[in-house]
């Protein structure tokens, strides 16, 4: 496995993430309206293990999915799991952008989990990139000075939930790679999910198949893209990159909901841009060699 450090490699890699969670928003958003939260989650899992089975076979079959590190996965997908139901509650509640915008408070766990627990350094680089993403999205967003929704308050659990599990993904990277990782989500989240699931089962309408399998599709090989990034770059590199999703969605929401693409929203993508931009620029060490 090609573990090489190569912030293009990694952009590249979250590229593939930005658009199949862009997609995964909408088709969550629309079955979510008639399918149950825990049955989409399992159908979702069940479905992904299915479509990732050709790469396990590639990599090695069932035996290279062996691990070490049992404890971590499973405490890992527990924890993204609570996460991932807290955010298609949420898409039901509160409008995307909202769910999209409250979910970038993610990069501020992830990158104090990093730095404190896997020993990352805080660049003024990466500190940089990450103040301008928070403050691009505080200016699309505007927070209400209303009281605050119950779904803003999910979305805020949920992103606290990312958070953790992105720290954790990039432990785990070190010793296990991105197919093994995408195995394990799998299938502790279809076992912690089947109950629940098989509790409020119904069968879904036909038209809502289609979108249970994009689900499926891009739940699968968006975190197996998040997980090649890792490989490549720290996760307070790749983290922040993730910024552009808000401005997407943005731009999502005006195309297909006709939500309205306003000065301020502009303002504060060209923020978030010119934070992952600079994220991008190489270390430099004081004799001036590239690290």
């Amino acid at each position: 496995m090609d573990r090489t450090p190569s912030k293009p490699l990694a952009a590249l890699w979250m590229a593939g993430w930005l658009t199949l969670m862009l997609v995964i928003a909408i088709a969550g958003r629309e079955a979510a309206r008639e399918i149950n939260v825990f049955q989409l989650m399992e159908m979702r899992s069940i479905i992904g293990f299915l479509m990732l089975y050709p790469l396990i076979r590639a990599n090695g079959g069932l035996a290279a999915m062996r691990t070490t590190r049992l404890p971590q996965h499973v405490g890992r997908n527990i924890i993204h799991y609570g996460a991932q139901l807290g955010w298609f509650f949420a898409l039901t509640l509160i409008p995307i952008g909202q769910v999209v915008a409250i979910e970038f408070t993610m990069p501020i766990w992830t990158a104090l989990l990093a730095a404190t627990f896997l020993g990352e350094r805080m660049t003024i680089w990466k500190i940089t990139a990450i103040a301008l993403g928070l403050i691009g999205v505080v200016v699309i967003v505007r927070p209400a000075t209303s009281e605050v929704d119950p779904g803003q308050l999910i979305a805020l659990a949920a992103a606290v939930g990312f958070g953790i599990s992105v720290a954790m993904v990039k432990s785990l990277t070190r010793t296990d790679q991105p197919v093994a990782i995408m195995f394990w989500m799998l299938v502790v989240q279809s076992a912690a999910g089947l109950f629940p699931a098989l509790y409020v089962w119904q069968w879904p309408a036909a038209h809502l198949w289609f979108w249970v399998v994009v689900i499926a599709f891009c739940g699968t090989f968006s975190h197996y893209c998040m997980a090649r990034a890792m490989l490549h770059a720290d996760a307070t590199v790749v983290i922040p990159m993730d910024f552009l999703r808000v401005p997407l969605s943005a731009a999502a929401g005006w195309l297909i909901y006709s939500e309205r693409l306003d000065l301020l929203t502009v303002i504060g993508a060209a923020l978030i841009l010119t934070g992952n931009l600079l994220n991008l620029k190489p270390n430099v060490s004081p004799a001036g060699v590239q690290k």
